[in-house]
């Protein structure tokens, strides 16, 4: 399995880097995490030419998660196109992806529809798991056990006990880092690099990535090492991750 960090900003797109979207390459499927910004770079990584089905989970609807919907007109995914999310993501995408903000998703042409979770699990071709966080709007973190591969995504939330579910024995884990060391807010909640290598450490995870890095708080690649290496000292295998940045996961025998 090939990771693919596309987008490793939240809030907004900087030099750095551009908002969330982490492409999963495995042996039949390529799956997108969260359609930010970077999902316009999947062209680059020939991900919208083979004719592998293709499946973009959303974790949640504020605007830096899927702000890159807009760019789905630009792809010819061979083997069709299937948007998952939390319940109700039928209603919101035929509003938010639709006219008159951009192309409406029945017109494109490789588009196979929505799959809501976690009640419509089955429909889905590999093992899911999807867990409401705590966020200030329903957020779901995912947890995909494919290709002898275990992968926790623990997007926009603040510490609970459903991030340490998903992220149970992880070989790889996905952690937002919105805030920097210290900051926390209950209004907004989000993970700082304490808690996020909190979650890695209490479950057991292999490897931790640093993602969705808030574009203000961490404005360049320094803060970021800085975020890295406050968490390693809680978690040591952690890693600040940043756009175009590949990790490769080989299956357990």
């Amino acid at each position: 399995m090939e990771v693919i960090f596309l987008g490793t900003n939240g809030w907004y797109d900087t030099a750095t880097g551009n908002t969330i979207s982490i492409l999963l390459r495995t042996k039949d499927y390529d799956i997108v995490l969260d359609a930010g910004y970077g999902i316009g770079k999947l062209d680059r990584y020939k991900a919208a030419e083979d004719r592998k089905p293709v499946f973009l989970f959303l974790s949640h609807f504020h605007i830096d998660h899927i702000a890159g919907l807009h760019i789905l007109a630009k792809y010819h995914f061979l083997g069709g196109l299937t948007i998952c999310g939390p319940t109700d993501s039928k209603k919101m995408l035929h509003v938010i992806a639709n006219n008159p903000f951009t192309l409406p998703l029945e017109l494109l042409p490789y588009f196979q529809g929505v799959v809501e979770l976690p009640q419509e699990r089955d429909r889905l071709p590999f093992t899911v798991t999807a867990l409401p966080l705590v966020h200030s709007t329903l957020t779901l973190g995912y947890r995909f056990e494919i290709d002898g591969q275990v992968i926790g995504y623990v997007a926009d939330t603040g510490y609970c006990e459903n991030a340490v579910s998903l992220a149970k024995g992880a070989d790889l884990l996905f952690t937002e880092c919105a805030f920097r060391a210290g900051q926390t807010n209950e209004y907004w909640p989000h993970l700082n690099p304490e808690t996020g290598a909190r979650i890695a450490a209490e479950s057991g995870a292999k490897k931790l990535a640093l993602v969705h890095f808030d574009a203000f708080t961490h404005p360049d690649l320094e803060a970021r090492k800085e975020s890295e290496s406050v968490a390693r000292d809680i978690f040591p295998n952690t890693c600040a991750a940043f756009d175009d940045m590949v990790i490769t996961l080989k299956e357990t025998p």
